[in-house]
Order: C-alpha cells, then sequence, then structure tokens
C-alpha cells in the first residue's frame, strides 16, 4: 500500500492512478457527509455548482429531499441547511438525499470521482476510512484534500497524517514503505505534533478562525474529535456518497 496526499484539487494529477481515493474536507463538507449518512440520509449527492444542484434536486421528491449550500462559510439563501454537521439530526435525515454543494469540499470528490473506489473521509469516521483500507488493502491510495479556494489547509493535512498514522500503529509498517509522496511524510509529522490538541490545531487554521468570526464554534470541536462516527460513505455512483455496508 502507497499513500500519497496532495494538499487540494487544483494540485492533485489530472491523470488518476489511484485504486483507492479520499476526499478530505474537515472543515465541514466530508464532516457533514459521514454525519448525515451515520443518521439515515438514504444518499448524500454531491455538486461544485448550485444551479445544478438546484436542477438535479427538483427531480427529486419534496419529501425526500434536501438541500445544503455553503459558500465562504455561510449557508447559502433558499437552502434548507448550510454545511454544518451538526444540523446533521436523524429526525431530519432519516430516509432522505442530501444534495450539498460547499466553497471546497465538494470540488475535492468531484476531482477524484472516476477512481474505482471514492471515499470521503474526516476526523470523525477516521477508524472506519483505515478498516476499509486495511481489509480491502488497495495497491495506491490518494489523499485528496479540499483546501480553501487553491490553498493547502491544515485541518485536511492533519486527518491525512491520522488516518497514516493509525495504518502504521495497526499494521508495523514503517512510514517510509507507506509514504507515496514528501507529502504524507509532512502530514503524519503534523499530526503527531498536534493529536493531543486537534481543537488547537484548528483554531490555528485559516478557515477554523474564518468559522469563529462566523460564530461557528461548536462546529470546530465537532469535527476535530476522533473516531465518533462509524460511519464511511463511499461512491455508489458517480457523485452520490452512501454509507458503506461492510
Amino acid at each position: 500500500m502507497k499513500i500519497s496526499v496532495y494538499h487540494t484539487p487544483e494540485e492533485t494529477p489530472d491523470q488518476n492512478t489511484a485504486a483507492c481515493a479520499i476526499a478530505i474536507d474537515v472543515l465541514r463538507a466530508t464532516t457533514t457527509i459521514a454525519t448525515a449518512l451515520s443518521v439515515g440520509a438514504e444518499a448524500v449527492q454531491v455538486f461544485s455548482d448550485l444551479n445544478l444542484l438546484n436542477r438535479e434536486s427538483e427531480l427529486w421528491p419534496e419529501a425526500k429531499r434536501l438541500r445544503a449550500g455553503e459558500r465562504g462559510g455561510s449557508k447559502v439563501e433558499g437552502f434548507d441547511f448550510g454545511n454544518s454537521p451538526l444540523d446533521c439530526t436523524a429526525e431530519l435525515m432519516r430516509d432522505k438525499r442530501l444534495f450539498i454543494s460547499t466553497t471546497n469540499g465538494t470540488r475535492a470528490l468531484q476531482k477524484i470521482q472516476a477512481s474505482p473506489t471514492v471515499l470521503a473521509a474526516a476526523l470523525v469516521n477516521r477508524k472506519t476510512v483505515v478498516d476499509y483500507l486495511l481489509a480491502q488493502k488497495p495497491e495506491t491510495i490518494w489523499i485528496v484534500g479540499a483546501g480553501w479556494e487553491g490553498a493547502y489547509a491544515l485541518e485536511d493535512t492533519v486527518c491525512a497524517g491520522a488516518i497514516a498514522q493509525e495504518i502504521i500503529d495497526r499494521t508495523g509498517v514503517s512510514l517510509a514503505d507507506l509514504a507515496g509522496n514528501d507529502e504524507l511524510v509532512g502530514a503524519v509529522a503534523l499530526y503527531n505534533g498536534w493529536k493531543d490538541n486537534l481543537v488547537g490545531l484548528m483554531h490555528h487554521a485559516s478557515h477554523g478562525q474564518r468559522l469563529v468570526r462566523l460564530n461557528i464554534i461548536e462546529d470546530i470541536a465537532y469535527c476535530a474529535a476522533l473516531d465518533t462516527v462509524d460511519t464511511l460513505p463511499i461512491q455508489r455512483e458517480i457523485g452520490v456518497l452512501v454509507k458503506h455496508e461492510g
């Protein structure tokens, strides 16, 4: 198994050679997707374009759909939700399809959607991601961070490091043998430096600071928690993520 980390969709090679590709947007899209599926959403369908989301969701029965739209950290006017995982309650989500478009995370998912296997990872579901990787043993793994409008994001990189370190801890494989590029080594170093204070790291992150300015404090603590959601989002068809039934 070789893991390569790409900090943003823009840094990710156009020629996809990954057997398994993993999108990460800790603050907050992939955290929200994992949470929605964990409380009973039928599926999560992702879009980078809000107009396309609206058109596609109109084809779904009104009683069976929810729309989540976020730009710049705030909810898009006319949508049911923004991008908060704390909005994902069983009462609201059960048996419904969540149509979601966010500033960064949905672009990361679309960048890797042609991979044979596509997963959505966050800190909250780190263990389920690692369980899947150790069971399936894909030869080549790409971890693609959402970043922020093309720039590096601390929170996505630390999550990549958390995944890799868990694999190292559970298998005994060396970092040198696991690393497909230098970025993975850096991600593991970041995680080991901050693993006891992930909330603190989120507050150093530029997007964490942006959420603080928007008074979205509780989301940060939720997104910084490790292994609290026992759900793995996996792509069933292009752009549609469902709960993996292992």
